[in-house]
């Protein structure tokens, strides 16, 4: 002891233990902590609609109540095997589903909406809509893209598609078409 009359533990050198060290050294921590939050936490709001879909399903938009599956299963028409940036919302029992597909005949034959052997563009079993070349529709809640017009419409007691057609000829689809589907559950 030095004679201060103080009970302070002191280091090696004389300074008290845990004194000007140890505040140099948490301003530097700190400072280090804020460097390395500042991006992350800019990442995760950047990327905040892919980390976080409903059910952990990219595919899922905002306000999805169950999983696609579950409605599409019920209904028992599932989408084509090649389908891609395919987007759903399920709400109420009903899901609205949007895909890219090359498909789309075999489609509409396995949902039952056109009879196999039958063309699916024969008039009795489709319907136009009204939405012209380049306009697009998406319903509300589902995110994702639209459908392009021309589109043709097919409607059944479980199932209703809306498929893209060729702007040019009324007895072919665009390739690939974009569709969307709706599913109800009885």
């Amino acid at each position: 002891m030095s004679g201060s009359g103080t009970d302070e533990a002191r280091t090696g050198d004389g300074a008290p233990a845990g004194g000007p060290r140890r505040r140099r050294v948490l301003p530097g921590l700190g400072i280090a902590l804020l460097i390395l939050a500042v991006p992350v936490g800019g990442t995760v709001w950047l990327f905040q609609d892919e980390l976080f879909h409903p059910f952990g399903d990219s595919r899922a938009c905002e306000g999805s109540e169950v999983p696609l599956s579950d409605v599409v299963g019920a209904a028992d028409t599932a989408i084509p095997e090649d389908a891609t940036d395919i987007h759903y919302v399920t709400r109420n029992g009903s899901a609205q589903v949007t895909f890219v597909s090359r498909r789309m005949p075999d489609f509409l034959h396995r949902t039952g909406l056109v009879p196999y052997g039958t063309s699916v563009f024969a008039s009795r079993y489709r319907s136009k809509y009204a939405l012209v070349d380049g306009e697009t529709e998406l319903p509300a809640d589902l995110c994702g893209s639209g459908v392009r017009g021309p589109v043709m419409t097919y409607g059944g007691s479980s199932v209703s598609v809306m498929v893209e057609r060729s702007p040019f000829n009324e007895e072919s689809f665009r390739r690939p078409a974009r569709a969307l589907v709706t599913y109800r559950t009885p």
